[in-house]
């Protein structure tokens, strides 16, 4: 009888053994794991050299070139960037045949800060090196950071000082070689002077307007309920005792500009022109050419402390962005002190307390959605709702003194806070439930086992053991919040805020008032900008600080939860 034969079976190949072990899944999240690693350095690092380089005090160059009419002309200038054109898109643009090489297909260009805005404008301009007769670096021209008007280049001539300053001493002439120091000792005193007028404006002055306008619908909300006049009488009193502090604090404030006033620096340009600058306008001055590498280092380093530490200047193009990080951080520690209790809470009673359901599903599909609206949407409903329904009828109720102007009635702090905390608490929701599914059901039976209420189990072994999901979700939160710009443009954010939503006048926190945004000053910045060039790197390096920002909060919320998962590992398993 012959043996019947059994079929054989077919070798699996080495590609399929390789994708049943599992080996591919884990070079494909390596893979992703280092794409996405390398995509944020990468944007860091390009952040980084587009906007650190701004505050390198770079050479000032003494250009000497002609114009098509072949007419020599000479520039200061700072030659920021090297460019390349093709020749045939030079000549299309009306460039003239004499610059341009026979054998050459492009044309080189260099782009040159050149300052002087008021007297030779635009103080950016692209020169080609054809162009270009002779490069120099003389040792004495002097940048000038003005006020208004951008830099200034030009070699000080004179320079008028007083000899006191009580405002009432004639003025001296400075030439020569002293003009560079009295120029520094100059303005060591201007920047004291404006110390003092800063403190007098924002504190004193600022106190007593506060003051006058919280006495003035004081007496119109009595005059509403037609209370006594003896109250109205203390209230007139109290205001002529205002007037008068605010008469003699104007008089010092007349004193300390007449004293910051006196002066002038007379500078020359490259063409010969002499120009008069008024001392009060300069902030800043200095010599690049003779600096050593220290010198600029230091330099450097002041000049990107003045950009995180003062406000913005000529429509955001100039000074600093420390109104828009103080607002930026104010509204996220705001947001996460609504959304943290709110999301928890919600994310407690759907896992702990309410019965598993179609209606609890239900609500986590809608959560899961609302995660998905774009935040513009967020922003209609919190102008809608938070600023004219709720904050329209705060104002009928507790305000209607100072109607019709608004005072929670109009976008501010607040409407924003609350906004974003609705924006985000789907995150910190879907987070705190996937923390509370993983606690073991046996550890709540043993609690409960062993005399605990449900309140003691869930406030002593379950939020505790949450905690680096909680955590986990309340910073992802706030690294959201911290880079949304499309809902705050509609519920508080603004251009320039004249003041800070916290400062030494009563309440102290001002929820009614505007602010500005690291996020919107980047838009603002680049796309409404009236001076490109000038703008340009001040984008980068706005967003530079706003990314490590968000980078330095998901970095925390890591590190957080790596300690708090390693609390509880020995719990858990």
């Amino acid at each position: 009888m012959s043996e019947i034969a059994k079929p054989m079976k077919n070798k699996p190949s080495f590609f399929q053994r390789w994708f049943a072990s599992g080996e591919p899944w884990i070079w494909l999240n390596a893979a992703a794991v280092g794409i996405s690693v390398t995509a944020v350095v990468g944007i860091l690092l390009l952040l980084a050299v587009k906007g650190l380089a701004h505050f390198w005090p770079s050479d000032i160059a003494l250009i000497q070139y002609e114009t098509e009419s072949g007419q020599p002309r000479y520039v200061y200038g700072e030659l920021i960037e090297q460019d390349t054109l093709p020749v045939q898109q030079f000549l299309e643009s009306g460039g003239p045949e004499a610059w341009v090489d026979e054998n050459a297909e492009v044309m080189q260009r260099w782009l040159v800060k050149t300052g002087n805005r008021k007297i030779s404008a635009p103080d950016f301009r692209w020169i080609y090196q054809a162009q270009i007769q002779s490069i120099d670096y003389p040792s004495e021209v002097v940048a000038i950071e003005r006020l208004e008007w951008g830099n200034a280049y030009g070699v000080p001539i004179s320079m008028e000082v007083p000899e006191n300053l009580d405002g009432t001493s004639a003025l001296r002439t400075v030439i020569g070689d002293r003009v560079t120091a009295a120029i520094a000792e100059r303005l060591t005193q201007t920047s004291a002077i404006r110390d003092e007028i800063d403190s007098l404006e924002g504190g004193v002055l600022n106190r007593i307007n506060n003051d006058l306008e919280r006495l003035r619908l004081e007496r119109r909300r009595i005059e509403m309920a037609g209370i006594e006049v003896p109250r109205l009488a203390d209230i007139v009193t109290r205001e002529d005792e205002l007037r008068a502090e605010y008469a003699t604090s104007s008089t010092k404030l007349r004193a300390l500009y007449a004293k910051l006033n006196q002066g002038q620096l007379l500078i020359e340009t490259a063409e010969k022109l002499q120009i008069r600058i008024k001392v009060s306008d300069v902030l800043h001055t200095w010599q690049p050419n003779p600096m050593t590498g220290l010198e600029k280092s230091g330099l450097y380093l002041s000049n990107l402390w003045r950009f995180l530490s003062e406000n913005p200047r000529e429509a955001n193009t100039e000074g600093g962005v420390f109104p828009a990080i103080f607002g930026t951080i104010l509204m996220v520690l705001l947001m996460s002190l609504i959304v943290t209790p709110f999301g928890v809470i919600a994310a407690v009673y759907l896992r702990e307390y309410a019965k598993q359901g179609p209606l609890v599903r239900i609500i986590r599909v809608a959560v899961n959605n609302l995660a998905g609206v774009p935040s513009i949407v967020y922003g209609v409903f919190g102008l809608g709702f938070f600023v004219y329904f709720l904050g329209g009828n705060i104002d009928q109720l507790f305000y209607p003194e100072a109607l019709p102007a608004p005072t929670f009635g109009t976008p501010g702090l607040m409407w924003a806070s609350l906004t974003l905390a609705l924006l985000t608490v789907p995150v910190v929701i879907v987070s705190t439930e996937e923390g509370l599914t993983r606690i073991p059901r046996s550890l709540r039976e043993g609690s409960m086992a062993l005399g605990a209420t449900q309140a003691e189990t869930l406030f002593k072994v379950i939020l505790p053991m949450a905690s680096p999901a909680i955590l986990t979700g309340v910073i992802l939160a706030v690294a959201r919040a911290a880079g949304e710009v499309a809902p705050l443009m509609l519920v508080g954010v603004v251009k320039l805020a004249p003041t800070l939503p916290l400062d030494a006048s009563f309440p102290y926190l001002h929820l009614d008032r505007k602010f500005m945004h690291l996020g919107f000053h980047i838009y603002d910045v680049g796309f409404q900008s009236p001076n490109v060039e000038a703008a340009r790197p001040l984008v980068y390096a706005t967003a530079l600080l706003l990314v490590t920002l968000i980078v330095a909060l998901n970095l925390t919320a890591i590190t957080l939860r790596g300690r708090l998962e390693r609390l509880y590992r020995g719990v858990e398993s």
